[in-house]
Order: structure tokens, then C-alpha cells, then sequence
């Protein structure tokens, strides 16, 4: 994996960065992607944690930022492991009142917003194009193999802009939309906080003072 740089987890240094995600999301309503790509950064241990939503991963220890994955495409994260060779590429929406569902003309439902079909179209492209590479000696050079384990993560939004109905859509199609024979992982930033403090329990260090 040539173009993630080596990092090692340093789960003390993960604890403070996850509270800061905590810190950030109360402190602000309404923030714009560009906001979440400096975050993350700016906190290399929270964004290799961000891997394990990817189960073929055992041990995140590559990473890179605004990652190309071959030609126009670009990922804001790609975390890897260098064992298994198995990768997560994530992207970063916004989180404003519009990110999710929007009101169209006189109906009741909402429907999913422009900003979330962009962010998961953005996904299915990664898909295709790395399902096309498969098999190549330009992906065996990228990663090492030439077929590889790979996730495609969407976050997006906050939970506070979704009624109950709009929710269990949102979990409906992270569970049985599959492109590809993969599900997107479509989460909010409020259920990636609450994963990554799931995450640091799992290391075995609470993401809370006294954790």
C-alpha cells in the first residue's frame, strides 16, 4: 500500500481525539464538509478508527487523506490494513438541516436530499471503478493484491434532523441496499461518535473520563 502512509494507533492519543469529535458536534448545529475533512486531518487515531466499519480489517494501521483512487475519483479517507490488505474509503458530507431528507411540493414524506445522493453516488463510483481495476497489475502495484477487501463508508448529516420514520429508512437501506454484492455504510456523525466510542471500548479504553 504504497500511497497510505504507515501509522501506528496510539489509543490514548484516539481517546482525546474522539472526545474532541464529541466537543465539536455539541458545539455546532449546521457544519460543511470541508469543516469534517480538517478535523479529521487534523486527528490521524480517530480517522484510522473510522477502518473498522470495514470488517475485513483486523489491525488499521495505513492511512491517507483525499486518497485518488484512480483517475477523477478521490475518497476523503482511506484507512487500510497492511496484513490483510483490506481498505475503507469514506466520504464526507455535510451536516446541516438539508443533508438528509428534504420536503418536495406537497407531500408528507421527505425524500432523501440532493447532498446524501451526491455522497452515496460518489460511493457507488469507487465501487465501480475499483471492481473495474480488480484483477490488474495497476491495483496488485496500489495495494498489493490484486483483489481486495474494501468498504465504502458515507457520513452524513445528524440525527437530530430525522423524525423516527426517517431513521429506520436510513438503517433500512444501510441493511439491504447492496451494490455490488456490498453495502454502503450510510451514517450520521452523531452514530459515527457513538461507534467510535464503541471502538475505543473495544481497545479497551473509554472514550469518557473514568471510561
Amino acid at each position: 500500500m504504497p500511497d497510505l502512509v504507515a501509522h501506528a494507533l496510539d489509543p490514548v492519543a484516539a481517546r482525546v481525539e474522539v472526545a474532541d469529535l464529541r466537543a465539536f458536534l455539541g458545539g455546532s448545529l449546521d457544519l460543511r464538509e470541508a469543516v469534517f475533512r480538517d478535523f479529521f486531518r487534523a486527528r490521524r487515531n480517530a480517522s484510522v478508527l473510522i477502518g473498522h466499519y470495514n470488517p475485513g480489517i483486523q489491525w488499521v494501521d495505513r492511512l491517507a487523506h483525499e486518497y485518488p483512487l484512480f483517475g477523477d475519483f478521490r475518497c476523503d479517507l482511506a484507512i487500510g490494513d497492511s496484513v490483510t490488505r483490506a481498505c475503507t474509503f469514506v466520504e464526507l458530507e455535510d451536516a446541516g438541516p438539508r443533508s438528509l431528507f428534504v420536503k418536495h411540493g406537497n407531500k408528507a414524506t421527505r425524500e432523501w436530499s440532493p447532498r446524501f445522493d451526491h455522497g452515496y453516488s460518489q460511493v457507488i463510483d469507487w465501487f465501480h471503478k475499483l471492481q473495474d481495476m480488480t484483477n490488474t497489475a495497476a491495483m496488485e502495484a496500489r495495494f498489493g493484491k490484486r483483489a481486495i477487501d474494501y468498504s465504502g463508508v458515507l457520513v452524513v448529516g445528524r440525527n437530530r434532523h430525522m423524525d423516527v420514520g426517517e431513521h429506520e429508512r436510513m438503517l433500512w437501506r444501510r441493511k439491504h441496499v447492496i451494490v455490488n454484492s456490498k453495502r454502503i455504510v450510510c451514517v450520521t456523525y452523531d452514530q459515527l461518535l457513538e461507534d467510535l466510542e464503541f471502538r475505543l471500548d473495544w481497545y479497551g479504553l473509554g472514550a469518557r473520563a473514568g471510561g
